[in-house]
């Protein structure tokens, strides 16, 4: 296949760094090119385990939809996708947020002839480092109040800074913009009581800071591939 000739190179760099889940899928959004970090979050023997595959194949359709969606959109308008977090819940039943980044992959002619992807995880934030202490009163504003979320531009005055100086240390220490980060805690939470506790969904959403139940299921989706109903059933099974 031409794809998986084309990144070959490209694929041996990627078997080195184990933080990295890298891929490239052809038209029809069969993996085509994978690294061994892939292979080892969907607990596949090997490569050829997943190759050919759609996502919903690989990682079951409740979760394979949602990704299946994004290369839908990278394939026919030729959009990247840059920067998205993400909560990636894989068949072995590990969990991590990562950020995602999705490309078209074009002929020669300059066709779309597939999409290639990476989704690096988040490194565990310095709690040690000078950046971390500045923003702690931050920190702490935020999880205290999740049902109503602070603004960046809220955050940045705690915190003493500007919102360009609260986003450089922001992501310093977290690897995230500060608006992505209380996304994070909003979503975490969220996920946390729906594996956890027997709360109303409508209930999980207000405390997460969703005043409407839809727009909560449509960012949570976003952000894991499955409504909250859907990853509740996951989780507790």
């Amino acid at each position: 296949m031409l794809i998986s000739r084309m990144f070959q190179p490209v694929e041996a760099l990627f078997d080195c760094l184990p933080d990295i889940v890298f891929f490239v899928k052809d038209r029809d959004g069969r993996y085509a090119v994978v690294n061994e970090t892939l292979v080892a979050r969907c607990g596949a023997a090997d490569k050829s385990a997943l190759i050919g595959k759609t996502a919903s194949q690989a990682h079951g359709r409740a979760l394979g939809q949602g990704y299946e969606d994004q290369d839908r959109a990278v394939l026919g308008a030729g959009e990247p996708i840059v920067n998205q977090l993400e909560l990636h819940v894989y068949p072995n039943r590990s969990i991590g947020w990562c950020l995602t980044n999705k490309r078209a992959v074009r002929d020669g002619d300059g066709a779309v002839a597939g999409v290639a992807g990476v989704s690096q995880d988040l490194r565990a934030p310095d709690m040690d480092h000078e950046d971390y202490r500045r923003l702690q009163p931050a920190i702490l504003y935020t999880n205290e109040n999740l049902a109503r979320p602070p603004s960046v531009g809220a955050l940045a005055r705690i915190a003493g800074l500007s919102p360009y100086q609260l986003d450089r240390r922001m992501k310093r220490v977290f690897g995230l913009s500060a608006g992505q980060w209380v996304l994070k805690q909003r979503l975490d939470l969220a996920r946390r009581a729906l594996a956890h506790s027997p709360a109303p969904i409508a209930e999980i959403a207000l405390n997460a800071g969703y005043r409407d139940q839809s727009a909560f299921t449509r960012q949570f989706r976003r952000a894991t591939g499955l409504t909250p109903s859907a990853f509740r059933r996951a989780q507790r099974r």
